[in-house]
């Protein structure tokens, strides 16, 4: 069997756009490496996998449905792959969330929802971590820039509470209430939002927030905590398809499935979520890794980001950046190279959208498509693939 190279560029698809001669970014980039693998392989597109109360494909179900994982069995909520990819470590039963240091006032509006995009959050995470209330205890880490992850951990909790981040400026927090009726939801939602209120009282005194309001900074004096899910354990990638596999990412939240999948996370210095991570680095650990793994996942996050700033130069120009590092991958011998997104990101409508994917697979033959594009994938041999049915597909030619 051969070894599998699973490369995933984020939000890579995108619609036709004026400014680029009704081109995508994909299509007017340069890409010699990619269309070489795409004449010398197979290709086809990918629906994207997505709940249908969901308006548009989001990161996380995506990328479990890339690995066959079917989100309706194996979904964990947000929160849990959030901070399982920070480092934090999960037992069975805890509560994991998101959360950003944000801006309120005395009434408690939202006045930024990053707190000026805060980085410097440590001294104000150590005034607040140990605190235990109601047998429930609060655990916290620090994420990049003004995000940290919160675990409670305890008895009777559960997952199925709202979000207090009102996911907007302007308007008030929202106090977290149970989603459904039980016992548990309704103790979880009451514990966290006394967690959340002695926390502000104890951020909002902090030396550091009284010096950044003399500075005319916002003070990061409320925690917004999002995406609760309650962790508990799901079959591993290797006892699913007996492959041992390993995560290549710079984003928290693909380490943090990746890493309750069991893969392993191998660390590369420089390797980021932004357009200056350190590409060449990235790609050349996954091909010395491949002598130790059946099956290697490289993510790659900058074009979603970009995109979804409305950048849609700047994300052709990182297509062709990781474009020219693939050079070193042309020349590897049984290996399998597949290279998709787990979902579009738009640039004109500056978020995920409903657009298929491009796929293109090297290494098991080629049907004759000259370039990879949007337009040209749907011409390969491949088809139609829905994202649950790719790793079926990736296995059956490897």
């Amino acid at each position: 069997m051969r070894k599998i190279l699973l490369i995933i560029i984020d939000g890579l698809g995108d619609l036709p756009i004026p400014q680029l001669g009704n081109k995508t970014p994909l299509e007017v980039a340069e890409t010699p490496n990619l269309d070489f693998l795409a004449k010398n392989g197979i290709s086809g597109i990918v629906l994207p996998f997505k709940f249908p109360q969901q308006e548009k494909p989001e990161s996380d179900t995506c990328n479990l449905a890339l690995f066959g994982c079917d989100p309706k069995i194996y979904y964990l909520g947000r929160g849990p792959y959030e901070v399982a990819g920070i480092g934090m470590d999960l037992k069975k039963g805890d509560i994991a969330l998101r959360m950003n240091f944000g801006t309120v006032d005395e009434n408690f509006k939202v006045i930024d929802r990053r707190a000026g995009r805060i980085s410097q959050t440590q001294s104000l995470i150590k005034s607040i971590l140990g605190i235990e209330i109601d047998g429930v205890k609060f655990l916290i880490k620090k994420s990049y820039g003004h995000r940290a992850g919160l675990v409670l951990r305890g008895k009777n909790l559960s997952g199925k509470i709202s979000d207090g981040d009102p996911h907007e400026g302007g308007v008030n927090i929202k106090k977290i209430v149970p989603l459904i009726k039980s016992k548990k939801a309704k103790f979880t939602a009451t514990v966290l939002n006394k967690f959340l209120e002695k926390s502000h009282l104890i951020l909002k005194n902090h030396p550091l927030n009284e010096k950044r309001k003399k500075q005319g900074s916002f003070p990061a004096n409320y925690l917004l905590v999002r995406g609760a899910g309650e962790f508990k354990k799901n079959p591993t990638f290797k006892q699913k398809y007996g492959l041992r596999a390993c995560c290549i990412a710079g984003g928290g939240l693909y380490k943090g499935i990746a890493k309750i999948l069991g893969m392993d996370l191998i660390n590369v210095k420089g390797a980021t979520g932004f357009p200056n991570t350190n590409l060449k680095g990235k790609i050349s650990v996954a091909k010395n890794t491949l002598k130790d793994y059946d099956f290697i996942f490289l993510h790659i996050k900058a074009a979603d980001s970009l995109a979804e700033d409305g950048n849609f130069i700047e994300k052709k120009d990182f297509i062709e950046k990781i474009d020219k590092n693939l050079k070193p991958l042309l020349g590897l011998k049984n290996t399998l190279i597949v290279i998709t997104a787990d979902h579009s990101t738009c640039s004109l409508l500056k978020r995920h959208c409903l657009e298929p994917i491009p796929i293109l697979i090297y290494g098991s033959g080629k049907n004759g498509v000259q370039k990879f594009s949007e337009k040209a994938c749907q011409k390969g041999k491949l088809g139609k693939i829905n994202q649950l049915d790719l790793m079926p597909t990736i296995l059956k030619l490897a």
